[in-house]
């Protein structure tokens, strides 16, 4: 049995069925992004994507059949993830994980599902929970001028068929950053989408990228953000800190002196600048993404707004050396957060590592060399 399935998903849906309906970017000009430089967008036949709901419902079935053979009662644990994977491939693995752990989220994928004529996507949906009646959440991600496209009624009626939640690459509320990696959209879009998509009663989250308007434009990257976010106040922002990747055109602009990138303290000052710009919102700031030097600041506004500045100011108060053992053990994974360096064990650990590389000095080309491993 086979089910076609994208190269990418949100880290929040690590837990969803993941179901292609587009191939692709339609856009796929982002100076940032390699994810799809070559391929071709397409969108997929219905009558395709139904069939593969289809494949899903037949093979979660024949994995509760195994959990059953295996004496579980039907329950798939780890145990049951663990056989289906290995008797019969990833397909299988991924259906019984996204069993294992509840079966009740799906994932649209690729870059911009709401390309599709809203009936289609109705369809699509309906054929979802219709065939997985315990699915309780479907999401997808968006393109800003798609969503803007989109009448109010026509989202209205995405989410009154299940559409729960749009995911969507903000990156920016700077038009000159916006214009200056080739994003395609402007902070008029970003606006019109999000008051849409709030408006028709569907969850809205923003992803924002600590880092994209470089030395030259980091200030009006993190207040015109902040005005964004304020204006349209999203259910969630997401820090998804830019690593500069090689054949991509933003390395090309790095490389010829057009684009100077931040550096670890830059970029927390960055989102210092942003977090505190923020009035009036009711929105979760998260940074569930490895590359996100500070993962530990999340929290919702307005409640939690001293607490996410004191975490970065804790940081920033640190001695370099601190930091630099910090910032190295959380590119290696060591730390997942700042208390972990109070850890004797960790610690040393990290400064054996940060000797190995020759000291502090070197720790910069270290860092990118790592960062460009987890994109």
């Amino acid at each position: 049995m086979f089910i076609e399935q994208g190269p990418i998903r949100p880290p929040s849906e690590a837990a969803s069925l993941l179901i292609r309906v587009t191939r692709n970017c339609p856009w796929n000009k982002c100076a940032f992004c390699s994810t799809y430089k070559g391929e071709q967008f397409s969108r997929r036949p219905v009558e395709d994507v139904l069939r593969d709901v289809d494949t899903a419902r037949r093979i979660a079935d024949r994995v509760v059949q195994l959990a059953w053979e295996k004496g579980f009662g039907g329950r798939v644990n780890a145990e049951v993830v663990r056989e289906a994977g290995a008797r019969y491939g990833h397909l299988y693995y991924h259906v019984a994980a996204w069993l294992y752990y509840g079966g009740k989220t799906v994932f649209l994928q690729d870059a911009n599902s709401l390309v599709l004529k809203t009936s289609d996507l109705v369809r699509i949906i309906g054929h979802i929970r219709k065939v997985f009646p315990a699915v309780d959440r479907i999401t997808t991600y968006a393109r800003a001028n798609t969503a803007a496209r989109k009448t109010g009624d026509e989202l209205r009626e995405l989410r009154e068929a299940g559409l729960a939640r749009i995911h969507m690459g903000m990156e920016s509320g700077a038009d000159v950053v916006l214009k200056k990696v080739q994003k395609g959209i402007t902070a008029a879009d970003l606006l019109e989408a999000g008051r849409k998509i709030r408006d028709a009663g569907i969850s809205l989250c923003w992803y924002i990228m600590p880092g994209l308007g470089g030395r030259e434009h980091s200030r009006e990257h993190a207040l015109e953000t902040a005005s964004v976010i304020n204006a349209a106040n999203p259910d969630f922002i997401r820090f998804r800190t830019l690593s500069v990747l090689k054949n991509t055109p933003l390395y090309d602009m790095m490389q010829n002196g057009e684009f100077t990138p931040l550096d670890e303290d830059e970029i927390v000052e960055e989102q210092r600048l942003l977090i505190e710009s923020l009035q009036g919102v009711t929105t979760t700031i998260v940074s569930d993404h490895i590359l996100n030097l500070l993962q530990e600041l999340e929290g919702t506004l307005p409640g939690d707004r001293e607490r996410l500045l004191g975490i970065i100011d804790r940081y920033l108060s640190l001695a370099p050396h601190e930091k630099a053992n910090y910032q190295l053990g959380r590119r290696a994974g060591v730390y997942n957060c700042m208390d972990d360096m109070q850890n004797p064990n960790k610690y040393q650990f990290v400064e054996g590592l940060l000797e190995k590389i020759g000291g502090p000095g070197k720790l910069k080309g270290e860092l990118s060399r790592i960062r460009r491993q987890f994109v």
